[in-house]
């Protein structure tokens, strides 16, 4: 019989705790992960990329020019929030709501659902920091703690509920 169908209401409850815990923990940790692979970018890969590359006209202008965008920022931001989205979704998924389906079907339904969500929840974070800083007058650090405080509580119970479909 299924384990999350014989948890009493107690076990339940301390089950939710647990999992919003290690939920934020990783939320935390993609963050990081998130901050250290632009830094990454900026500092290495950049310099490498485009002191041997850089004369290739291609590498020229989608990674290495800075005018009139900053194109290795763009690129760096669009390669971690890759990285951190597939590592937050694989430790949410096995780790966090112990699901261990793997067939491709549900697999991708769950992975689009969990990626078009990600996408509304970051237009929500940079609203509420928007929000916060600029009407509030509130200091960009703790706008964005809160913003992404209630950000990923809220994502937790969504996740739970259609995502990853916990009981």
């Amino acid at each position: 019989m299924d384990q999350q169908k014989n948890e009493t209401p107690i076990n339940k409850g301390s089950n939710i705790k647990k999992q919003m815990i290690l939920y934020l923990i990783f939320a935390v940790m993609m963050i990081l992960l998130n901050y250290l692979i632009q830094k990454l970018n900026q500092l290495i890969l950049v310099p490498l990329i485009c002191l041997n590359f850089g004369e290739i006209d291609l590498i020229e202008i989608l990674y290495c020019s800075t005018t009139p965008y900053d194109m290795p920022e763009l690129v760096g931001s669009i390669l971690a929030v890759g990285i951190t989205y597939l590592t937050k979704y694989t430790l949410d998924k096995f780790v966090v709501f112990k699901r261990r389906e793997i067939q491709l079907k549900e697999t991708s339904i769950e992975f689009s659902k969990y990626f078009l969500l990600s996408i509304l929840f970051t237009i929500e974070n940079i609203g509420v920091q928007f929000l916060l800083t600029n009407f509030l007058g509130m200091p960009l650090e703790i706008s964005m703690m809160i913003a992404l405080l209630t950000g990923y509580t809220i994502r937790f119970f969504v996740d739970r509920k259609y995502v990853f479909k916990v009981d």
